[in-house]
């Protein structure tokens, strides 16, 4: 087990747990759906690497030393991802389907939280994990008092204003932790160009391919773990 500096961050679809409660195709198509968002917000960070996912979240690590370029980097990842999700969710919506799981995707949203720490790394079985009180920190952070739906919520240890740019301060008292100092970024929604029919109608068939597998129970959807 060896310890280092590391950026953690965890970007989380909202509206997750109603979203999973549809019922025959809507529900197939639902959870094809958040796989592909998933997709999505992991592919537009890859200067992260990705840790784990966990139900409707994927956790991200990077090495760090400077607290200020962590901040920076923190903030472009969670830009990246949250326009990759709603450029991802347009598509998904725009679709021909007219099934709840599809309809539905629109009132889905994207968060993260970020932190800065030591944190233990330990390989099991070619599987990498990271544990430490930062990694706690960085998950309880989910749990917040944000008044707005889409955000990136930064550290106070993270938080570099320099870097960052114009943020609201926002203070909690976390389980195990007492109370905290965090920075949050309100991300508004991005202008997402409409896309025309004939990417509509791509659009249905990558939809109702993917959501086939769960439909006939050849796939499963992953369970939130937090």
């Amino acid at each position: 087990m060896s310890e280092s500096r590391a950026l953690l961050l965890i970007a989380d679809i909202g509206g997750f747990t109603k979203y999973m409660t549809l019922h025959g195709i809507g529900a197939a198509h639902a959870q094809a759906n958040i796989h592909r968002l998933l997709d999505a917000v992991i592919d537009a960070a890859p200067e992260l690497e990705l840790i784990e996912i966990e139900g409707d979240a994927a956790f991200f690590a990077r090495p760090e030393d400077e607290s200020g370029a962590a901040a920076a980097r923190a903030k472009h990842a969670a830009l990246a991802m949250h326009r990759a999700f709603h450029e991802t969710r347009h598509r998904i919506v725009s679709n021909l389907c007219p099934c709840a799981g599809c309809a539905q995707a629109a009132e889905l949203r994207l968060k993260c939280v970020a932190h800065i720490g030591e944190v233990s790394e330990r390989t099991i079985r070619d599987r990498k994990s990271l544990a430490g009180v930062p990694v706690i920190l960085v998950h309880r952070l989910l749990k917040n008092a944000v008044p707005v739906p889409e955000y990136a919520l930064l550290s106070e240890e993270l938080y570099d204003g320099a870097s960052v740019g114009e943020a609201r301060a926002v203070d909690q008292e976390l389980e195990g932790l007492g109370a905290v100092r965090a920075y949050f970024i309100e991300l508004g929604e991005p202008q997402v160009e409409a896309p025309t029919l004939g990417a509509r109608v791509g659009e249905t068939v990558v939809t109702l391919g993917r959501g086939m597998p769960y439909l006939l129970g050849l796939k499963r959807a992953q369970v939130a773990a937090h």
